[in-house]
């Protein structure tokens, strides 16, 4: 990690504000990232998947590639990034049955449009 100023370059600012973890002791360094990246972080309380929707249906969704207790270091990146890629163009129900991508570059799109400008 090096900075808040050094995220992803194609992420605009209104993707970065927060984040939604679970409560594994792999995160437990959630304080550093929030200083580092000036994400908040949140964490769902035990017991309560709900509160991680979108989480529970990825990981759902990936453990049809992928079956608990995969060793990922078997696959390449190119065979992560094309499961990746797959995901991502399946319309989805909570989406209206638009891609994740579809609605990714939607909400781009709104918030790169110019304001209009009004003459009063």
């Amino acid at each position: 990690m090096s900075s808040a100023n050094s995220r992803h370059p194609l992420a605009p600012a209104e993707l970065w504000q927060s984040l939604t973890w679970d409560r594994g002791k792999e995160l437990s360094d959630h304080a550093r990232f929030t200083i580092e990246y000036g994400v908040k972080v949140f964490f769902a309380d035990p017991r309560s998947p709900w509160q991680r929707g979108t989480n529970e249906n990825t990981n759902g969704l990936l453990r049809q590639y992928f079956p608990k207790g995969t060793d990922l270091s078997r696959w390449s990146e190119h065979e992560i990034q094309a499961v990746a890629r797959t995901l991502n163009h399946r319309p989805r129900k909570t989406l209206g049955w638009k891609t994740p991508a579809e609605t990714l570059n939607e909400y781009l799109k709104s918030v790169r449009q110019p304001g209009v400008a009004t003459t009063g």
